[in-house]
């Protein structure tokens, strides 16, 4: 998980200095849309118009652990590819609350909204469930401001995973408690979530996504790939590759999904580009090609 996070840290600080917001538009010719999943998505810093084009003809969307990203100005039009924005964190500040809002106002295509990362690992978000159901009653407002504006916005979240906070590593255990918490200061109110998000680093993926099942959320997949010590070169995670994105494909419980990670620091078996920009390995290319069930 440290490794994650010091790519994490790298990705939002390297992001703290980006250009003014863009103002992209929807494509109005249709005729030129391209066939992909609209499911399949990748979580990676993407900036570079190189790495947009490669990735263009099989990933539909991509985040970046931030609320803005530092892609060339008319990316949803040229690569008909969405970026989605993210509060990363719990307690958002009230600037980084009208960035956001002010991110999504100018751009059109947003409809999604990601909010807290693994609240229940100690080295991300970092949420108790009681604090998470207060940082709730945040992000629900910048929900009702967009509406209020117009705009309506999906709320995506809490990212869970299996963590390392005291008491609460079971994802479904933190996930409970969070539920009791906001509904305890909430007058029995459950916390507006439109999807779950969850990620995914062994095997199992399947038996994971059913014990979410109790919550009737659709999921977001916002990281994974198999970091099992076995999965240790490109063909063993190739194979892994195949079947999480066929189980993601084909379960209608699974809204979307993202790849973790495009590159990174160390020579993984799980990234889908070599270090020339623009240039996918075999791994990434598989991504792109593997069947989809729109």
């Amino acid at each position: 998980m440290m490794i994650r996070f010091i790519i994490l840290l790298f990705l939002i600080f390297s992001m703290s200095s980006c250009k003014d917001d863009a103002n992209p538009n929807k494509p109005e010719d249709t005729s030129n849309q391209i066939e992909k999943s609209a499911k399949r998505g990748l979580a990676y810093n993407l900036t570079n118009a190189s790495d947009l084009d490669a990735l263009k003809n099989g990933v539909s969307w991509w985040y970046n652990w931030y609320f803005r990203t530092d892609a060339q100005e008319n990316y949803y039009a040229d690569y008909q590819m969405e970026f989605i924005p993210m509060l990363w964190g719990g307690n958002p500040s009230d600037a980084d609350i009208t960035l956001v809002k002010n991110f999504i106002v100018n751009h059109p295509e947003i409809q999604y909204l990601l909010v807290m990362n693994e609240p229940n690992l100690t080295d991300q978000a970092n949420r108790t469930p009681a604090q998470a159901a207060l940082d709730w009653s945040k992000y629900e407002k910048v929900i009702n401001e967009l509406a209020a504006l117009g705009r309506t916005v999906y709320l995506v979240g809490p990212a869970i995973t299996w963590g390392t906070m005291p008491n609460y590593a079971d994802p479904v255990l933190w996930l409970d408690a969070f539920y009791e918490a906001y509904k305890q200061v909430n007058l029995g109110r459950e916390p507006k979530i439109d999807y779950l998000a969850f990620h995914w680093y062994d095997y199992g993926l399947a038996a994971q996504l059913d014990r979410l099942k109790k919550y009737g959320k659709q999921i977001w997949i916002t990281e994974m790939a198999n970091w099992n010590p076995q999965i240790n070169t490109f063909e063993k995670q190739a194979q892994q590759m195949t079947e999480m994105v066929a189980i993601c494909e084909n379960r209608e419980d699974v809204f979307r999904y993202a790849w973790f990670i495009g590159r990174g620091f160390e020579d993984k078996v799980s990234y889908l580009f070599n270090p020339a920009p623009g240039e996918l390995n075999t791994l990434g290319e598989l991504y792109l090609s593997l069947p989809y069930s729109n």
